[in-house]
């Protein structure tokens, strides 16, 4: 087998959803944000962490490559694609390499 470098890094999103009046409506604005997501970037992602409260969400991103720069890349974009929603707010972000 041939030698590579594999770069995998982890981008964290703490979510703020003001609209949401119900465990229906977050998950309403997630699905939708993550069909966005998935459509555009070839990435894996899980909602992480406050699942039981109405307006707060983490998101764990994922993504792996052979290229640091074009993985920062995405995820920056990711990261402006999500801020661009109008029903959420990044309240917190960061990305990790492992």
């Amino acid at each position: 087998m041939k030698d590579f470098t594999v770069h995998i890094a982890v981008l964290y999103l703490v979510l703020r959803i003001p609209s949401a009046q119900s465990l229906k409506d977050k998950r309403m604005v997630l699905r939708s944000i993550k069909d966005r997501i998935r459509k555009r970037f070839n990435v894996s992602l899980s909602e992480l962490d406050e699942k039981d409260k109405w307006q707060l969400a983490t998101l764990g991103i994922v993504m792996i490559g052979d290229d640091n720069r074009h993985i920062d890349a995405c995820l920056q974009s990711i990261t402006e694609l999500v801020a661009s929603c109008p029903d959420v707010e990044i309240s917190d972000s960061q990305i990790q390499f492992l």
